[in-house]
């Protein structure tokens, strides 16, 4: 095994540790990780390591933060050590996210939790905040020896801190083991089939609130194991990468607080929700906590935000309708006005531009909103709205200036770093607040620590090339897509698209996506609903089959080249409710591109409909 992976690590493709955006048309969610390993798999058998053959394996995951071809690998390296399934074995970036993956299952299915840990692994475990803050309940037992491990009715977790990949003594009374790897990640390993029922619930956290270890530490803990040698890294620009890209973001901004950069974007956003029910269970202690979000926002969102009420007694999600003929600036009004009767903590959290429909509220109005005065029932003040934007996809847009917009409204925006801000290279998200939130973001910052979901020492290098460019290559993008959008325009009338108006371009809104409601024929509802469908996919396959160097099916944006094209009802909003879905086509389109050849295909695609 160990000469075989030394020879795919040779061979692998350069994308393997760069590429950030997988294909959806090779990806069968229900088969994530299970079909590339079986086919990963075949090719060991046959000690073949063709360069074509790891090519064409399937995708594993359609985020890489989720995972990705070598932390597959890295898992099935440690899963033959241990002669067990590849399954069993999840790794992370963060040190504390697998616990509390754990600790999370337990709270739900009401089960004791003991935690015994070796040296001094988990100095970095804030278990008082733990407890308190995320409800999560649970013994903390060091041991010098593991033969001093006793029975416990309910899950015992051993985490021990490690410099190089070892094989664990699966025979003790451990349901699971986390093995930490600093500055890497750690590796979670289920023992047992008893607890094989954690897996898909494990998956999820660590899909929704922080990131899979990434390909370049993969790659080194697959180095290390192969020359049986502890993890060496290095990163002596850290400190100066680390300026650049703060530097960058408040500049890039407008805002008053130092910047937080997070491992991605939803590691922020967690630490984002966290750090807001910390500060309201200190400040308005007993009251109840509302999350405010957009049903058929970003599917990522919305589901992390209700597996956190769904952990936190006081704690619910209120749908804020954004879209089609709802306006975002009247739902939050009468929203606000119904939680101000409860006597409740209000928290927002919304897209501007929303998505995928790429609609702009009247921020005029949207402010008049957010800094009107309401009363409780008993005549008091209510508690002020915290205003969370979530600008991915209009990240050069100084909201958070000291100017005007949001000056007198508490109100933090965060990016998803995958996107502009590293041109696709990596996951990193970022933070900023106004002046307002400064002890909020102190809050964050201390969750962002918790998970330990920091950006890692890469993702900062890639960030401090890609940030001083970011606006420009905005800019180029948004003319593109611009240039794309009215000539499907002028050659399709019948296509319905949602995209900035000129107007909001003037003023600073120029995101490079737009969504494409295709014509449609049919005499029922659910005929031209199927044949709408059908349609969609038609033309995203005969963009990759013509301009295949430069189309792909993803869910991105904001990446260096090319144009990516998907259905969001199937991707972003996946976990979003069925009847909030949209069931359009969401383009992307980049700085460079050949906007001839894309309107050359797109032209062929009209003539035969």
């Amino acid at each position: 095994m160990i000469n075989y992976l030394k020879n795919v690590l040779e061979k692998m493709p350069k994308s393997w540790l760069s590429t950030t955006t997988h294909r959806l048309d090779i990806y069968d969610e229900k088969l994530a990780k299970t079909e590339f390993l079986e086919q990963f798999e075949l090719l060991s058998k046959k000690d073949s390591t063709d360069p074509s053959a790891l090519n064409n394996l399937p995708t594993a995951y359609d985020y890489i933060r989720l995972g990705h071809p070598l932390s597959c690998v890295l898992e099935w390296s440690i899963a033959r050590l241990h002669e067990i399934n590849p399954e069993n074995i999840i790794s992370f970036s963060s040190q504390s996210i697998p616990i509390l993956s754990i600790l999370r299952k337990n709270l739900l299915a009401h089960k004791n939790t003991r935690i015994i840990y070796t040296d001094n692994c988990l100095d970095f475990f804030d278990y008082e905040t733990i407890k308190q803050t995320y409800g999560y309940s649970f013994e903390l037992k060091k041991v010098e020896k593991l033969s001093d491990i006793s029975d416990f009715d309910g899950t015992t977790v051993l985490v021990s801190q490690s410099e190089k990949v070892e094989v664990n003594t699966l025979k003790l009374k451990i349901d699971f083991f986390i093995n930490i790897y600093k500055k890497l990640g750690s590796v979670l390993i289920v023992n047992g089939k008893q607890n094989e029922h954690y897996i898909s619930e494990i998956q999820h956290v660590r899909r929704r609130e922080t990131i899979a270890m990434t390909p370049a530490n993969c790659h080194t803990a697959l180095q290390a194991l192969i020359k049986n040698s502890t993890f060496t890294i290095s990163s002596p620009e850290i400190e100066l990468n680390k300026k650049i890209v703060r530097d960058e973001i408040i500049t890039i901004t407008g805002a008053q607080t130092m910047p937080l950069i997070g491992s991605s974007g939803l590691s922020m956003q967690y630490a984002i929700m966290m750090g807001l029910v910390d500060f309201a269970q200190e400040n308005y202690q007993g009251k109840p906590i509302k999350f405010i979000v957009p049903p058929n926002c970003y599917g990522g969102t919305n589901d992390q935000a209700r597996r956190v009420a769904a952990c936190i007694k006081n704690v619910e999600v209120i749908d804020l309708p954004v879209d089609r003929e709802n306006d975002m600036t009247h739902s939050i009004d009468v929203i606000l006005n119904e939680i101000a009767i409860q006597d409740a903590v209000p928290f927002i959290i919304a897209e501007i531009p929303t998505n995928p429909r790429v609609e702009v509220p009247d921020l005029k109005q949207l402010k008049t909103v957010l800094e009107k005065k309401r009363k409780t029932t008993l005549n008091s003040n209510t508690i002020n709205p915290v205003f969370v934007l979530d600008q991915t996809f209009c990240p050069n847009t100084p909201f958070l200036d000291s100017v005007e917009l949001f000056s007198k409204v508490k109100a933090i925006s965060y990016v998803s770093g995958s996107k502009f801000p590293s041109g696709g290279q990596c996951t990193a998200g970022y933070c900023v607040g106004n002046e307002k939130t400064s002890s909020l973001m102190l809050k964050i910052d201390k969750h962002l620590n918790i998970c330990d979901n920091q950006a890692t020492d890469l993702q900062y290098e890639i960030l401090a090339k890609q940030l001083p460019s970011m606006n420009q290559r905005i800019f180029d993008a948004y003319q593109n897509t611009r240039d794309f959008v009215d000539f499907i325009t002028k050659n399709l009338p019948s296509a319905k698209i949602n995209f900035v108006s000129k107007e909001l371009a003037n003023q600073g809104f120029t995101p490079s996506v737009f969504s494409l409601d295709l014509p449609t024929k049919g005499s029922t509802t659910k005929e031209k609903e199927n044949y709408k469908r059908a349609l969609n996919l038609k033309l995203i396959n005969l963009m990759i089959k013509k301009i295949p160097n430069e189309s792909k099916f993803c869910v991105s944006y904001g990446q260096l080249k090319g144009s990516y094209w998907t259905v969001p009802a199937t991707s972003t909003q996946g976990t979003t409710k069925e009847g909030d879905k949209d069931y359009i086509v969401r383009v992307s389109i980049s700085p460079k591109i050949n906007l001839a050849q894309h309107k050359k295909v797109f032209l062929e695609f009209s003539a035969n409909i």
